[in-house]
């Protein structure tokens, strides 16, 4: 059988077991409360949290995006693994406060946050819609990159049996269907199966590349030999870079909704510590591995344009699968797994953009089962409005994605990470932080300067969120009554 008919085999077998634990998840449901919906009823153990943290946090972008960027940018991408350490320091300053008041307040949102610290003062609402804007914002162009990259991933693997835009269609109803049927709990049980994939397939991938170049020196030599830029010295603007990007994504990422979420869901504080100390070594597993694939791909995929760096993963795998039976079935697995990490992704997105939309922007009560069904129906909406767009606009690369929703999201920092510490933040103050800092991001992504010096204009913005929304709260302490 040719790897185009078995990538159509295992995209059909992976399906079908993905419909089979939704159908378990939907069974062990327990009631229609946004709680159990959303959250899978607080009972996530030690296995099945790491596991969809893992999932969830290396994605489509991961797994095509970052070996693009590193086919795109040479050497200087291995800081991509030093960014996504910097994720872990970070949910050591948010987790160990806010996961007592979560539990005690039964939070289901992000937005819960905001409602319990700011309570009471005048602008805590128009924050909340603030916060909850630019995390939808966030969700649905995370939710575009994952659906472009099924469709990727599945038309190249399969060699246009399965075409992008059927792809598409046809993943995207899968997590639909279980995201619909099992909630929370379909999402973690199919993100540890998906996890598992995930590791083992970029584990043989890599293990091929290596052997076949002949370790990682004469990988150097062969990438200097037809790109020598690639293996430069970075200057001072991409050192300012690296840093920028560090801050970006380390901080960013900590205000990702879903991860939230898991914070909340998690059975008790042991499990959620046990299950971050385990995702304190995956940077190493799964970043540097998918970095390593790029630049690989530098000497085997000679000429690729920048939107087409995207889809190094695919091209490799199917070069791959074309050295023999045993390296065929490898191959098949690390297409499974890379489109595992894509779904794991797209279906936390999902869940979390119906329970942000329902109960943040909208004000339903998370005691209300038409809450639950209310964020179904919005979940159904947003995938089917991504699935057309995803379909429409293919020429957009996934870093590029990745940067934008970033450094909207990063905004929502002074909100979570300074209020948590600093009792004296108050909703005015931050709220006008909040919109000056997400003005500044997105003069970057109109016409003009993204970065300045090396540093992202989003980063900037936060600067400047943060400076106003500190001295603002001062000012109205010491202000006279």
């Amino acid at each position: 059988m040719s790897f185009d008919r078995m990538g159509v085999a295992g995209l059909l077998a992976y399906l079908a077991m993905l419909a089979a634990i939704a159908i378990a998840a939907a069974r062990a449901r327990k009631s229609d409360a946004p709680a159990d919906h959303f959250l899978a009823g607080r009972e996530l153990g030690v296995f099945v949290l790491f596991l969809t943290l893992y999932a969830t946090a290396y994605s489509g972008n991961s797994l095509l995006g970052y070996p693009g960027e590193a086919y795109r940018r040479g050497f200087s991408w291995i800081m991509a693994t030093g960014f996504m350490m910097s994720i872990i320091v970070v949910f050591h300053a948010l987790v160990p406060k806010l996961r007592p008041i979560a539990i005690r307040e039964q939070f289901v949102t992000p937005g819960d946050w905001v409602r319990h610290r700011f309570a009471g003062e005048p602008a805590a609402r128009a924050l909340l819609i603030g916060v909850a804007v630019l995390m939808s914002l966030a969700l649905v162009n995370f939710l575009f990159a994952q659906l472009k990259a099924m469709g990727e991933l599945a038309d190249q693997v399969t060699g246009g049996l399965v075409p992008y835009e059927s792809g598409i269609v046809v993943l995207a109803a899968m997590i639909l269907f279980y995201e619909t049927l099992g909630g929370m709990r379909a999402v973690a049980w199919t993100d540890a199966f998906q996890g598992i994939l995930m590791l083992v397939g970029l584990a043989a991938l890599l293990y091929w590349l290596l052997g076949e170049s002949g370790g990682l020196a004469a990988l150097t030599s062969d990438i200097v030999a037809v790109r020598p830029r690639a293996a430069d010295v970075p200057d001072a603007t991409e050192q300012a870079n690296w840093f920028s990007t560090i801050a970006l994504l380390g901080l960013a990422s900590v205000v990702y909704p879903q991860a939230i979420q898991r914070i909340y869901a998690a059975r008790s504080g042991a499990v959620l510590k046990r299950s971050f100390a385990l995702m304190t070594f995956m940077p190493l597993t799964t970043t540097l591995v998918v970095t390593l694939i790029g630049f690989a791909a530098i000497a085997r995929l000679q000429g690729l344009g920048s939107v087409e760096a995207d889809r190094v993963m695919p091209l490799l795998l199917a070069e791959w699968a074309n050295s023999g039976d045993a390296a065929a079935i490898s191959a098949l697995i690390v297409f499974l797994g890379a489109l595992a990490a894509i779904m794991s992704t797209a279906d936390s997105v999902l869940l979390s953009l119906g329970s942000i939309a329902a109960e943040d922007l909208m004000d339903r009560s998370h005691q209300d089962p038409a809450a639950t069904r209310l964020g179904k129906r919005i979940a159904a909406a947003s995938i089917i409005g991504m699935a057309i767009l995803a379909m429409e606009a293919r020429d957009v690369t996934l870093w590029g994605l990745i940067e934008l929703k970033m450094e909207l999201l990063i905004q929502c920092i002074p909100v979570f990470l300074i209020a948590i510490h600093w009792p004296g933040l108050r909703a005015g103050p931050a709220l006008v932080g909040l919109i000056v800092g997400t003005g500044i991001a997105i003069a970057g992504v109109l016409p003009g300067p993204n970065r300045v010096a090396g540093i992202h204009i989003g980063v900037i913005g936060l600067a400047v969120n943060a400076l106003i929304a500190c001295l603002g709260s001062l000012l109205r302490v010491r202000a006279p009554r």
